[in-house]
């Protein structure tokens, strides 16, 4: 293992122990605006380069890499807190949590390698070089790969929703409300169904797969962080 990966490694092993200590408290798990971001932005440099991607395109860590290091900083500098009131079903709380966490951060990375391509197929079309890419797999390769992705995260986004509004009051002692996360988190979801329905039945692929995977990930981040940001930064309330 190279020397880079090593650093890769003893980074994610620190931020998950800096995390768990910051966000398992005695009083429920603390996930706060900034620990939900760090969170999210250490999953996402985990999948991308478990996945093997920063090896076969640079351009993505490039990306991730800083964005990441911003975000496992930004707890140190913030004073919010939102803790979780679980309600019996703690274990199952934990895993929905888990899981829907996992799934932002696998559609973070496929947006970001499908912005990434969009670049490299412009590049190819114009006739130019491909910018430190040449060594990378074809791009039907990566498009297949990065469909992987999202038919994972997909998966993941499904289960979390579900078990949210079945299970919502056994694990966190209320039942399940329409808020703007909800709505926007249903919405990412069904903009996720029609990729992979046009994908599946149209053959979509390229910019119009970009734009839908872009639409379906904002609205996931919007839901989610999003809506942390507005409640607890700019409003100050938990």
């Amino acid at each position: 293992m190279r020397a880079g990966q090593w650093l890769i490694v003893v980074t994610l092993v620190l931020h998950a122990w800096a995390l768990y200590r910051a966000i398992a408290t005695p009083e429920g798990l603390d996930l706060s605006f900034a620990h939900a971001l760090s969170l999210v932005g250490g999953l996402a440099v985990l999948v991308a380069w478990t996945s093997g991607m920063f090896r076969t395109l640079p351009q993505v860590a490039a990306v991730v890499l800083p964005v990441a290091a911003a975000c496992a900083i930004l707890p140190a500098f913030s004073r919010s807190s939102h803790r979780f009131t679980f309600g019996a079903e703690e274990g199952l709380a934990t895993a929905h949590i888990t899981v829907a966490l996992l799934a932002y951060a696998l559609f973070v990375v496929a947006a970001m390698q499908a912005a990434v391509m969009t670049g490299l197929e412009k590049r190819l079309h114009r006739g130019l070089p491909q910018a430190g890419a040449e060594d990378s797999p074809p791009l039907l390769t990566l498009e297949r790969y990065e469909f992987r992705l999202i038919y994972a995260g997909f998966a993941l986004l499904t289960l979390a929703l579900a078990s949210g509004f079945i299970f919502s009051e056994q694990m966190f002692g209320k039942p399940v409300t329409f808020t703007h996360k909800n709505v926007f988190s249903v919405a990412g979801w069904a903009a996720f169904a029609i990729l992979l329905f046009g994908r599946w039945r149209y053959g979509w692929r390229g910019r119009i797969a970009l734009r839908w995977i872009i639409a379906g990930t904002l609205l996931l981040v919007l839901g989610y962080l999003g809506s942390k940001f507005v409640m607890e930064v700019l409003l100050h309330r938990a």
